[in-house]
């Protein structure tokens, strides 16, 4: 019998919240998880019916390779690599699935293999963290445009560095602001965003600036995405995954080693933390992204 696994039942849920220091903050993700298959359509209404950020199913025998198949669905579509998920879904498969716990776990996604590590925090907490798949940045965006579609004006768009999309798996813009002032009055209008999104670029816009509502912090960010309308996520993982590759590139913090706390999600009242490793050496770009999960709700799908 698999550790944590009810045999009577199929298909188990857990609920965890992600890159959050106490319950009911940070991201909400839920898990499930499964003894036998569950087909497309399924997850996909059952994601709908979360209507979670993302919910995440997880094939409880691992593969050959040793990694645990794990597939992503937002409540509009199936996506191939995203933060939080991976690190509540690693979280869960730590402390409910596998037969020993272990300082390192593999989750098999569409990217491909990604290993998480867990390790204790100054604070004596669990921590977890996941390496990042490689990184392409790609286009740049004229900054007019980006400050239409987020409500503002081109002088909130810090000039240091470009607006540029960045790519593993999915992908999206990397807008950096002048100031929290700004960051506050973001929002994305997908109407005035049509014009870059006819150039190739997805509705998916993490935001930072280098003011922050807790002075312990380095960074604060926000992040929009369109799922049947407008969405705000609380903590970005991916996100945080591209700003360290972005980071690095244009060398925004002056360092090659940088490790960094990042604020996300006072906004929508779920306030985040995530936790950023980055290093270039030898011309290439290693990114890890760690946070806490928490869990909050245990149950079986009927």
């Amino acid at each position: 019998m698999v550790k944590g696994i009810h045999m009577n039942t199929a298909h188990q849920l857990y609920m965890v919240d992600v890159f959050s220091e106490r319950p009911y903050a940070g991201n909400q993700l839920a898990v499930v998880v499964s003894t036998k298959p569950m087909s497309d359509e399924m997850m996909q209404q059952f994601a709908a019916e979360m209507n979670f950020s993302e919910t995440t199913f997880l094939t409880s025998i691992p593969e050959d390779n040793g990694g645990y198949r794990v597939r992503i669905f937002t409540p509009a579509r199936e996506i191939a690599f995203t933060g939080h998920p991976i690190l509540g879904t690693a979280w869960v498969l730590r402390h409910h699935v596998c037969p020993e716990p272990s300082t390192q776990v593999l989750l098999n996604l569409a990217v491909g293999q990604v290993p998480v590590t867990f390790e204790s925090s100054s604070n004596g907490r669990e921590l977890a963290w996941f390496l990042a798949p490689k990184m392409t940045l790609g286009a740049t965006a004229n900054r007019e445009s980006v400050a239409t579609a987020l409500g503002l004006l081109p002088q909130d768009i810090d000039t240091r560095s470009p607006v540029q999309m960045v790519s593993a798996g999915t992908s999206a813009m990397v807008v950096p602001l002048s100031s929290i002032d700004a960051l506050r009055r973001s929002r994305l209008n997908l109407e005035e965003f049509a014009t870059l999104a006819s150039a190739g670029f997805p509705p998916l816009t993490y935001l930072f600036c280098n003011q922050t509502q807790q002075p312990q912090n380095d960074l604060c960010a926000r992040f929009f995405f369109e799922a049947h309308g407008v969405r705000e996520d609380p903590a970005t993982g991916n996100g945080a995954a591209f700003l360290g590759a972005y980071l690095l590139e244009h060398d925004y913090l002056l360092g090659s080693d940088l490790s960094l706390n990042i604020e996300q999600g006072y906004e929508v009242r779920r306030p985040s933390l995530i936790k950023l490793r980055a290093q270039t050496k030898n011309g290439l770009h290693t990114v890890n992204v760690g946070g806490y999960v928490v869990p909050t709700v245990q149950g079986k799908l009927i």
